[in-house]
C-alpha cells in the first residue's frame, strides 16, 4: 500500500475534539487521507457540536453512539488525561466494540499499561503532539503498545505526519518528550517576549520587535536543523572578540539562563508522570 493510503481504510473516531483533536482532523483532510465520511468526533457541549459540525463538515456527538463505535478501527483519544479511562470504559460498556483495534492516546501521563488494562484487546499507541501541529509544523512523538504491530505503528504516524513530523520512542520517555516538545513552544514564546521586550526597551516599536525577534529563532532553528551543527559551534559563530553578543550572552548566564532552562524542563518531565493518576 502506498504511503498516505493506510488511512483511507478506516474509520476514525476523535474524541475530544477541542483544540488539537480539530488539528489533527483538519491536517487529515487537507492532506487528503481521509474523507468526512470516514471520521466523526465527540465533543462535551452542544455549541462545539454545532461549531465544528459546520467548520469540518464531518459527524460531530455529544455522547459516544453506539452504531458509530461498531463500525470503527482507530478511537484518537484527545481527552484531559484524567478522563480518558472513563471514555475508555464507556467504549468498553458499549459492547459495541470490534474484537480488535487501536487506540491512540495523546493524554500526558496516561500510561499504554493503564490504557490496555482498560481495553485488554486493543493495539494501543501513545503520541505526544505539541501545538504547532495547529499549523501543520508540530512534534510528535509515538510510543507503541505491548500488542502495536507495524500496520497500527503505520496508522499512528500517518495521522501525526499529517500536522508535521514524527519520530517514535520507548515509552519511558514519553514525560520527558511532554516536557521538553509538548511543552516546549511555551518556553519558546516566554524567551520570544522576552527579547521583544528589550527591543522596546532600546527604542524598537513593539510590532517590529515581535517581528524581527520570531524570524531570527525561526532562522536559528533551521540552522540547527539545516547545518547539523551543534548549537555551541553556531553561537561561537555569531560571536566575536569584544563583540556585543559576548556581552549579551555573559549577562544571561549571570541570570543562570542554561540551568533555569534545564531545570524547568527537569520539573516538567516530574509534573507530566503525574497527570496520568490527577
Amino acid at each position: 500500500m502506498e504511503n498516505g493510503e493506510t488511512l483511507k481504510q478506516q474509520r476514525i473516531a476523535v474524541i475530544g475534539a477541542g483544540v488539537m483533536g480539530c488539528a489533527l482532523i483538519k491536517g487529515m483532510l487537507a492532506a487528503g487521507r481521509i474523507t468526512r465520511d470516514n471520521v466523526w468526533a465527540v465533543v462535551a457541549t452542544s455549541n462545539s457540536q454545532k461549531r465544528i459540525a459546520e467548520e469540518l463538515g464531518i459527524r460531530v456527538y455529544r455522547d459516544l453512539p453506539v452504531d458509530e463505535i461498531a463500525q470503527t478501527d482507530t478511537f484518537l483519544i484527545c481527552t484531559k488525561p484524567y478522563r480518558v479511562v472513563q471514555v475508555l470504559d464507556q467504549l468498553k460498556a458499549s459492547k459495541a466494540l470490534k474484537p480488535s483495534g487501536l487506540v491512540v492516546s495523546i493524554a500526558a501521563g496516561t500510561t499504554i499499561k493503564q490504557i490496555e488494562t482498560a481495553l485488554p484487546n486493543y493495539a494501543v499507541i501513545r503520541a505526544m503532539p505539541n501545538t504547532p501541529s495547529l499549523i501543520r509544523a508540530g512534534v510528535t512523538v509515538l510510543a507503541a503498545g505491548s500488542h502495536s504491530q507495524d500496520d497500527h505503528m503505520l496508522v499512528a504516524q500517518e495521522i501525526f505526519q499529517s500536522v508535521g513530523k514524527v519520530w517514535q520512542l520507548d515509552e519511558r520517555h514519553l514525560d520527558a518528550v511532554t516536557a521538553v516538545s509538548g511543552s516546549g513552544p511555551a518556553y519558546i514564546y516566554l524567551i520570544l517576549e522576552s527579547l521583544a521586550d528589550g527591543a522596546v526597551k532600546v527604542g524598537l516599536p513593539r510590532d517590529i520587535a515581535f517581528q524581527l525577534v520570531s524570524q531570527t529563532m525561526l532562522g536559528a532553528a533551521m540552522m540547527v536543523q539545516d547545518t547539523g551543527k551543534h548549537p555551541a559551534t553556531l553561537k561561537d559563530e555569531v560571536t566575536t572578540p569584544a563583540g556585543c553578543t559576548i556581552s549579551a550572552l555573559l549577562t544571561m548566564e549571570d541570570g543562570r539562563i542554561r540551568s533555569t532552562l534545564a531545570r524547568a524542563v527537569e520539573e516538567a518531565t516530574r509534573t507530566a508522570a503525574g497527570l496520568g493518576n490527577a
